[in-house]
């Protein structure tokens, strides 16, 4: 066993590492429910944990790895949420095995959000900076706006959209409205929970970094570092900026799968799939290290548990808040704290080990 981990790529233990870590947090929680020791709010916290998770880790795909900033994450989001809500909703008669639904409806919703990101970003990716943040929080915004009016109808003859109301949808006496404008979809089937979020949050992780370690990755990264030096060596840039942005994209489209299957009602409100909510994923990869997956996740983690652990605080819940915040940031860009964390990682421990043997 341990001439298998000194052959090991570094990469590979990496990844073992990061897997590892997700699944005995979920056996630890699990082993916790089962005694009682968690309590109902936060088991209800769980599920969104994931989807935080989820779309901390895509984000960080285009910016960290991509090197491009995004805040428009949450219109992807929504689509996904929509898409899936709707697919799972009108197919509830026809396929009425719920793993299969839920699973197809999960499909939808990445498909879905990966064609838009596709879409948006053959335009959006010519701008950089700036201007691509700004670009990305329009379309996130619009997406989301056009979502918030948007009518669908079901009868025998079809489908039926409007930008108005419900009744100029025209629908027969039987008919049935879909998607209810600033309602959203009300009777969501509830099919998330703890255990498919983390199967989900294993697959996103599987995604991502294999395409990090892989030929296509490499070729992002160095888009990201030198785009100059990329062209002249025969990289299509183009290519592989669409790559990264579509599979972000498609992931923040099963974040919102995920999402909306936790909700007896999905509405596309300010909210839920605003500028606030990609601004706070945008904090999570900020603060968990910018191109950093496993510290992408514990960031997601600890800002989403921490507001709800000290809300009995009142007062001074806030302050607690942003101090830690302040710390996290400091520990993850600090010079001397970076250097002192590199000295005392898991992989200098390994390798010292591996020395010493």
């Amino acid at each position: 066993m341990k001439d298998k981990l000194k052959k090991m790529p570094k990469t590979w233990l990496d990844n073992l590492i990061t897997y590892g870590m997700v699944i005995i947090v979920f056996l630890l929680v699990q082993m916790f429910i089962s005694r009682g020791l968690v309590s109902n709010l936060l088991q209800g916290l769980l599920v969104p944990l994931c989807v935080y998770v989820i779309l901390a880790i895509s984000l960080n795909l285009t910016v960290g790895i991509l090197g491009e900033l995004s805040l428009g994450h949450a219109g992807f989001m929504c689509i996904g949420a929509f898409s899936g809500a709707f697919f799972s909703k009108v197919m509830a008669d026809i396929i009425t095995v719920t793993a299969v639904r839920f699973t197809l409806a999960i499909l939808v919703g990445a498909l879905f959000a990966g064609v838009f990101g596709f879409l948006i970003g053959m335009p959006v990716l010519r701008f950089r900076g700036d201007y691509l943040a700004i670009v990305t929080l329009a379309f996130g915004e619009i997406i989301k706006n056009v979502v918030n009016a948007l009518f669908v109808g079901v009868d025998s003859r079809g489908f039926h959209f409007s930008l108005k109301d419900s009744m100029s949808l025209g629908l027969e006496a039987d008919g049935d409205v879909i998607i209810k404008g600033a309602l959203g979809i009300i009777g969501t089937p509830r099919n998330s929970n703890f255990t498919v979020g983390i199967v989900l949050v294993l697959i996103t992780l599987f995604i991502v970094l294999n395409l990090i370690n892989s030929r296509d990755g490499r070729a992002i990264m160095s888009i990201r570092d030198n785009l100059i030096a990329s062209e002249s060596i025969g990289i299509n840039v183009t290519k592989y900026k669409l790559m990264a942005f579509s599979i972000s994209a498609a992931l923040a489209g099963v974040a919102g799968v995920l999402y909306s299957h936790n909700l007896n009602s999905v509405a596309a409100t300010p909210k839920n799939f605003g500028y606030n909510m990609s601004i706070m994923i945008l904090v999570f990869v900020v603060l968990g290290g910018i191109g950093n997956i496993r510290g992408s996740i514990i960031a997601a983690v600890v800002l989403t548990l921490l507001p709800e652990m000290l809300r009995g605080l009142n007062n001074y819940r806030m302050l607690i808040y942003a101090v830690v915040l302040i710390a996290m940031m400091l520990f993850n860009w600090s010079p001397q704290i970076l250097a002192w964390r590199e000295q005392h990682s898991i992989k200098d421990f390994l390798r010292k080990r591996r020395k010493v043997q």
